[in-house]
């Protein structure tokens, strides 16, 4: 079964069970889905859908600070139950270990040396670790390395 598949038998049964905030976020993927096989005219594969489910799990992850600074805690623990339900949908999660051996080996294939060259260590990392790591953490692990 494809990915978009499982995301429209998912979302019926989320509609069947009455899971409103499951229901919601697999709809919210879908559309963006629908919109660029639209806008692109072509037939998404899994892994650039996995690339969308990941862009929007990122939307949602940025945009906790601004709810935790209101003081929401209703609209907090929604994107929080979204990003967790999204997340069924990713691939495995790589760990810290994982990404800093991923990232040392870019820097020694780049040659990079200082904080500068973040951006080339980026492009060489983020095809290796697609939808299994946020760009965050690993700028987080470069900057790290490099001091």
């Amino acid at each position: 079964m494809s990915l978009k598949e499982r995301l429209l038998e998912d979302m019926k049964i989320a509609m069947r069970d009455k899971e409103t905030l499951k229901k919601n976020a697999i709809q919210m993927v879908r559309s963006a889905v629908l919109q660029v096989e639209k806008d692109s005219k072509i037939t998404l594969d899994d892994d650039s859908i996995i690339e969308i489910i990941a862009k929007e799990v990122k939307k949602r992850r940025d945009s906790l600070p601004d709810f935790e600074k209101s003081g929401r805690q209703d609209l907090i623990d929604n994107i929080k139950t979204e990003i967790d339900v999204l997340m069924l949908y990713l691939p495995e999660q790589l760990s810290e270990e994982e990404l800093e051996t991923i990232v040392k080996q870019a820097i020694q294939d780049t040659g990079a040396s200082s904080p500068r060259d973040i951006g080339k260590i980026m492009q060489a990392v983020m095809p290796k670790v697609k939808g299994r790591a946020d760009g965050r953490i690993i700028n987080q692990i470069i900057k790290k390395i490099l001091g």
